[in-house]
């Protein structure tokens, strides 16, 4: 039972079945032990061959060992959480708070408008009112063909979300759904399988004028529909351009419906202003634009942040998350609640390792249970105020601002676009500010979105981790080496690629000279060696394919462990 005598929205849960794992770390870490006792007492003499071949060895392995330390610590008491949805509707059904939900992209080549307004259109279906959703697409790239798949998913979306609403539709990404549902196993109703025929042929016009588009590289008979068109006249360059705004559908309207007459989310174009001169700051300035052109637009108490190539696939993560911000014991201290990041085009196998599923099952959720995970960069539910700088204190309890805020603008939207919104997204906005400092997503790093979460629990916040039964999100993981070994120099691990790099390789030039630096096979200390190398390959083998894996994906796994250590790491500490 929670204050008032409320029941809870949300329950947690610790794992079970976490004897064979402490098994397995208190027998790893008496093997450790011994391996630090026999690289000690058997160390060369000096002068003696290979002495600081040995040190060097020892060194990269008192490393392993911290980093063993640190993983087993955060997987030793993993929880898991569940949510009551139903409790969240009957006591705050017509008083929920508002959602900003932020999609970004940087280029119409490598994200195709296709791809980001499938996702646009899935996160406008959330099963959520409506008019408290809004929902803005950050084109970094500044292309007008970007801006015309939006002006186009605009108005299929007025067909789009009646038929997700009226049929329970999943997942309400339009190509993730027609791409595994045919009209036939509707043909028991007429009604549906009518619609369902009609919709897909309206999607597939409308994606087929969005790729002829992109084909002739310009918009031509369509510019005269819309005024924003007029913005790309003095457009240039996508890295030298005034700020574009653009209020497509909104939702403060009372004309702003669907077909059906029910309103519609607000949807919104952004494309900030880009000038040589300036840093860009990639997707934290992105972000930190679209935070202060939102709070002029909806300014809604919840941001959700999704990259444009990661769809919604569960029509009720809106409510899963506002469970979490609206619980009356424990929500006012939650600064943001992650999903896992997941992909739907994983190979059986997976050959590049992009699954991650270990880590999204075991390590975030352990997380979790050690004062919350930290940001990820995309399916990420934020409380606006915490992302905005504000220090959690027992004030924020007692103010209740979550259930209670009900601040917004009603400036005119053609004021908004031309004038206000412009000034916020101005390149010269954030100088001599705290923006990327104390407010918004933090710059001067590549992985911007860690350091963003941790500095929101320095000032006293908590954070969740929530992964439901069917996946919030899913993505599109990089389908060759290359992509992947890029990908991971930006997430790079950097201090472990010397200790790997050093193992890998130094043993081995030493043998070829006749020095050994590990024990020989007919040796007791041979054991601790064995022991800690064959029970971790066994327990990380059962974790892998306990978590959906097979013998070959866990295999490709070491395979690409190797890979990233010795090489996009190694650039990435460079």
């Amino acid at each position: 039972m929670g204050r008032d005598g409320q029941l809870p929205l949300f329950e947690t849960k610790a794992a079970k079945g976490r004897i064979l794992f402490r098994l397995y770390a208190v027998s790893t870490f008496v093997g450790i032990y011994l391996i630090c006792v026999y690289r000690l007492t058997h160390l060369p003499e000096e002068g003696e061959a290979g002495r600081w071949a040995w040190i060097g060895l020892f060194l990269s392995e008192l490393w392993y060992i911290l980093y063993w330390f640190v993983i087993m610590s955060v997987r030793w008491n993993p929880i898991y959480r569940s949510t009551f949805k139903d409790r969240l509707t009957q006591r705050y059904g017509k008083v929920l708070p508002r959602i900003d939900i932020f999609v970004c992209t940087a280029n119409p080549i490598i994200e195709p408008p296709t791809m980001v307004i499938n996702t646009v259109l899935s996160v406008m279906a959330y099963d959520d009112p409506q008019e408290k959703l809004s929902v803005y697409l950050s084109d970094d790239g500044g292309s007008c063909l970007t801006f015309y798949a939006l002006l186009e998913a605009g108005q299929f979306s007025k067909l789009w979300l009646p038929f997700c609403k009226k049929f329970q539709v999943e997942p309400r990404c339009p190509e993730a759904y027609f791409s595994c549902t045919t009209p036939e196993p509707h043909y028991d109703d007429p009604l549906m399988a009518e619609e369902w025929s009609t919709i897909k042929k309206l999607y597939e016009d409308m994606k087929n004028r969005i790729e002829s588009a992109m084909k002739v590289g310009q918009i031509s008979e369509v510019r005269k529909q819309h005024k924003a068109f007029e913005e790309w006249d003095s457009v240039s360059d996508p890295r030298n351009h005034q700020a574009i705004v653009q209020i497509l559908i909104d939702g403060r309207d009372g004309k702003a419906v669907d077909v059906e007459g029910q309103p519609s989310p607000t949807l919104v174009y952004l494309s900030r202003e880009k000038r040589p001169k300036y840093q860009h700051n990639f997707k934290a300035g992105a972000m930190n634009a679209l935070i202060r052109v939102s709070s002029r637009i909806s300014n809604g108490e919840i941001i959700l942040n999704v990259d444009c190539d990661m769809y919604s696939n569960n029509s009720e993560s809106v409510r899963d998350a506002l469970c979490f911000f609206m619980d009356e014991e424990a929500g006012h201290e939650i600064a943001f609640v992650q999903f896992p990041q997941c992909f739907s085009n994983i190979t059986k196998n997976d050959l590049y390792a992009n699954s991650l599923n270990v880590c999204m099952e075991v390590e975030l959720a352990g997380f979790d249970g050690n004062g919350g995970p930290s940001y990820i960069g995309t399916g990420c539910f934020h409380r606006r105020e915490s992302l905005c700088g504000k220090k959690y204190s027992e004030q924020c309890e007692k103010e209740e601002t979550m259930r209670n805020n009900n601040e917004r603008v009603e400036e005119n939207a053609s004021l908004l676009e031309e004038a206000t919104c412009k000034v916020l997204s101005k390149c010269s906005y954030e100088d001599f500010t705290q923006w990327g400092n104390e407010m918004g997503v933090m710059y001067g790093c590549p992985v911007e979105d860690t350091l963003t979460g941790l500095r929101v629990h320095c000032r006293g916040w908590r954070s969740i981790y929530f992964n439901p039964e069917r996946k919030a999100f899913l993505g599109v993981a990089p389908t060759t080496l290359l992509q992947s070994l890029i990908q991971h120099k930006r997430w790079s691990e950097a201090p472990n690629c010397l200790p790997t790099l050093y193992y890998a390789s130094i043993p081995s030039i030493c043998l070829l000279k006749g020095i050994s630096l590990f024990p020989k096979i007919s040796s007791l200390w041979i054991l601790p060696f064995a022991h800690v190398s064959s029970s971790s390959c066994a327990y990380n083998l059962g974790e892998f394919i306990w978590f959906g894996g097979t013998l070959l994906g866990w295999w490709n796994d070491q395979r690409m462990w190797v890979f990233k250590r010795t090489t996009s790491h190694l650039f990435g500490f460079s």
